[in-house]
């Protein structure tokens, strides 16, 4: 092949037909994709994988030597033909693992003889089976092989690559062996002196050796060069993200006296805690600058972080200025409305009769709403006559306009990618708004600096005074049924001393999959559950389900009523409206409720199936409890066994009730991809072998070095490979953007 073989070249060119295979599988077309698909682990030529590495179910790719092969003619009882069975054992570290396979053919059968020759290195890939029949024996059913593997070596160590459906290890070790013979372009995306300061490889020689490593030096060295090199390319699209911001020019947004944001403090029923003052602080000074702010407020559950928010609209108002608050789901819309309208009293009744001089007015716009509502709320917004706009993913909309937007609040910003935090921004002619996301779901550090670092941080820990302690319960269903019993007799004294309770299921109805654990709301999401590990196996609960069940059983005579993002928004208003009036006692919810709901009088939570919910989510949950100064309970009902990952979660949940630890625990607990999200900067493309929780430090020196690159190059024209990756990044975070919108 005499043409230039880059990273940008197509596999069908160097392939063939191979690449047909490869992208149909796992969807690359180019050289440089297959190249940034890394081994998952190595194992030497000369040693065998583990057999405690297997695990029954579960696809697997091991390398061992076959010590015996037999070929066993039977009669085929459906067919009454002749048919052979084949079945080999191949010897790993530990034990021994069979391979079993069925032909219709004696020639078929006996060419697999030959091919498994006792004392041969074979690659096998398969799912793992126990045969009941066979002593309990660990077994291959019609596994692939692989019997050239070590005839073709070309390192010491057989790399086993990440594969899916009918891909094989073996093949991607083949294709990116013959990708790496021809290739001769190499984007360098580390600058030379950067990477001699650091003792790094070259590009070139980071692939050969994550590749084809001949020994474990080389491959640390090159996971050393690749990790820096992801870590580096993700904190230069951020460093190049907030220069831009700092370049920007917009309106400052410093109040006025004797505006809305001084008549709110004689309003406001409670003192604001120190943490509060000390944020808003930083918020307010963020306002009065002539560059957009863009800040994170993270915070535990219940900190008060809305009221800093609305304080910060309020001072925009008093500007001459808007604000919109957007929001995840309808219900928070919805219950952000009621709730900000009832702090602002006759402040939310601008124009109105009995309206304060300095009011304004408080817009809901949703996608669901009436056609009269909708198009009274979007003459408001354009007007200007509503100072605050409340709505969720309906405000992206293009014909939602502003008269003049100068803030926008972006709540849970865990459901919202980097693109759609920035959409409202361009709503407005030559001076954007400033940008505020806040999240009750703490972030660790090293998270906030590869998904948030383009965002000012600002952190509330501490709690109103006034909230009540809240006690975290397993409910161990797998060792204790009858407990269930019980739990719904706490419900009915929670009832009878005047109290209200949240019931939480994971799903809406039997129909759903069994493993939805997060509100599948009409409006998008992006929010994800956590693996499957250990849970319980019987069928999850349902509100459709449970609640006709409840009222007919343990619950009878109480006032049930069920709550899910498939009612129609005047139904799901119509039942928050009547469980924060105490018209319910007991709502069955799915997670709508996880965030923003503030019903004071609720002080127990159920959650059925806990097992099925992220350790954020759990946290999120029994947040709602507790919030009007009367103890809180939350009961985790698991049918997880004692010893499961899962069971493991609920249990580290119980045990403190201090997000920003538990925020740290969910990270190591959890995949990371999960924890990041597909749709925050470019992760699931840029995060391949840097690891958040063990690479805290290279993040860290990769920040620092980015920042300093792009102050001294800010178009990164000095490095067009990189300047070309981080394009490709950004591009990746629009694409992201707009399949979810």
């Amino acid at each position: 092949m005499t043409a230039a073989v880059g990273w940008d070249t197509r596999l069908q060119v160097v392939l063939g037909g191979t690449a047909a295979w490869i992208g149909k599988h796992i969807g690359y077309t180019t050289v440089g994709q297959l190249l940034s698909h890394y081994p998952r682990t190595f194992v030497p030529r000369e040693e065998a994988s583990s057999v405690a590495d297997l695990v029954v179910g579960e696809p697997v790719t091991v390398v061992g030597a076959v010590a015996s092969v037999t070929v066993h003619p039977y009669q085929d009882r459906r067919t009454g033909r002749q048919a052979y069975r084949t079945e080999a054992a191949a010897d790993l570290d530990g034990g021994r693992l069979w391979m079993t396979f069925f032909d219709t053919k004696r020639g078929v059968a006996e060419g697999r003889r030959e091919k498994l020759e006792p004392g041969r290195r074979v690659l096998l890939s398969g799912k793992v089976e126990r045969n009941r029949f066979k002593q309990g024996r660990l077994e291959l059913t019609h596994p692939d092989f692989d019997v050239k593997a070590a005839e073709r070596a070309r390192s010491s160590l057989q790399p086993i690559y990440p594969v899916t459906g009918k891909l094989r290890s073996w093949t991607l070790e083949n294709a990116v062996a013959v990708v790496l013979d021809v290739l001769t372009e190499v984007p360098a995306l580390v600058p030379d002196e950067l990477r001699s300061e650091r003792g790094l490889l070259g590009a070139r020689q980071a692939l050969e050796w994550i590749h084809r490593p001949q020994d474990w030096q080389q491959y640390g060295a090159a996971t050393k060069r690749l990790r820096f090199e992801e870590a580096f390319v993700a904190q230069v699209a951020l460093a190049q993200r907030r220069h831009e911001q700092r370049g920007v020019g917009t309106t400052a947004r410093t109040g006025r006296p004797g505006g809305a944001f001084d008549a709110f403090d004689e309003l406001l029923p409670f003192t604001l805690t120190e943490g509060q003052r000390r944020v808003e602080e930083e918020v307010l000074a963020d306002l009065a600058e002539r560059h957009p702010m863009h800040r994170l407020l993270q915070g535990e559950v219940g900190s008060g972080k809305t009221v800093v928010a609305l304080r910060a609209m309020l001072r925009v108002v008093d500007s001459g200025g808007q604000a919109a608050l957007l929001a995840p789901t309808e219900v928070l819309a919805q219950q952000h409305h009621r709730s900000l309208t009832a702090l602002l009293g006759d402040l939310a009744a601008g124009g109105m009769l009995g309206g304060a001089p300095e009011a304004t007015r408080v817009a809901l716009v949703t996608g669901s709403q009436s056609a009269s509502a909708r198009r009274t709320a979007l003459l408001e917004a354009a007007s200007g006559e509503a100072g605050i706009v409340i709505g969720t993913h309906a405000l992206l909309e293009d014909k939602v306009q502003f008269a003049d937007l100068g803030l926008v609040v972006v709540d849970e910003q865990h459901r919202f990618g980097v693109e759609q935090r920035a959409a409202l921004s361009t709503r407005t002619e030559g001076s954007p708004p400033h940008v505020l996301v806040m999240t009750a779901t703490p972030i660790p550090r090293t998270v906030a600096m590869t998904v948030f670092g383009d965002l000012e941080t600002s952190s509330l820990a501490e709690l109103p005074a006034g909230r009540g302690e809240i006690q975290t319960t397993v409910v161990p269903l797998a060792e204790q049924p009858a407990w269930l019993d019980r739990v719904w007799s706490r419900v009915r004294e929670e009832v009878r001393a005047g109290r209200q309770v949240y019931v939480v299921c994971p799903r809406i109805s039997g129909d759903d999959e069994a493993d939805v654990a997060v509100e599948p709301d009409p409006e998008p999401s992006t929010v994800a559950g956590e693996g499957s590990e250990g849970r319980s196996s019987r069928r999850p609960a349902a509100v459709e389900e449970l609640t006709p069940q409840l009222v007919a059983g343990p619950l009878a005579g109480l006032r049930v009523a069920p709550l899910h993002g498939r009612l129609a928004a005047d139904t799901k208003d119509e039942v928050m409206r009547a469980f924060a009036a105490g018209d319910v006692d007991v709502l069955v919810s799915t997670t709508v409720i996880e965030v923003g709901v503030d019903v004071a009088n609720a002080t127990t939570m159920v959650v059925l199936d806990a097992d099925r919910f992220g350790v954020s989510q759990l946290h999120q949950l029994r947040g709602r409890v507790g919030r009007g100064g009367h103890h809180g309970l939350c009961l985790l009902v698991t049918g997880a066994p004692l010893d499961s990952p899962a069971r493991q979660r609920l249990e580290a949940v119980a045990a403190t009730t201090d997000g920003f630890r538990l925020a740290e625990l969910d990270l190591t607990m959890r995949r990371e991809g999960d924890v990041l999200g597909s749709n925050q900067s470019g992760s699931r493309r840029t995060l391949r072998l840097l690891s958040v929780v063990r690479d805290a430090d290279i993040i860290e020196e990769a920040r620092a070095a980015a920042v300093d690159l792009v102050e001294r190059d800010p178009g990164l024209a000095s490095v067009p490979p990189l300047r070309s990756a981080v394009a490709a990044l950004h591009e990746s975070q629009r694409t992201d953007y707009l399949d979810k919108t």
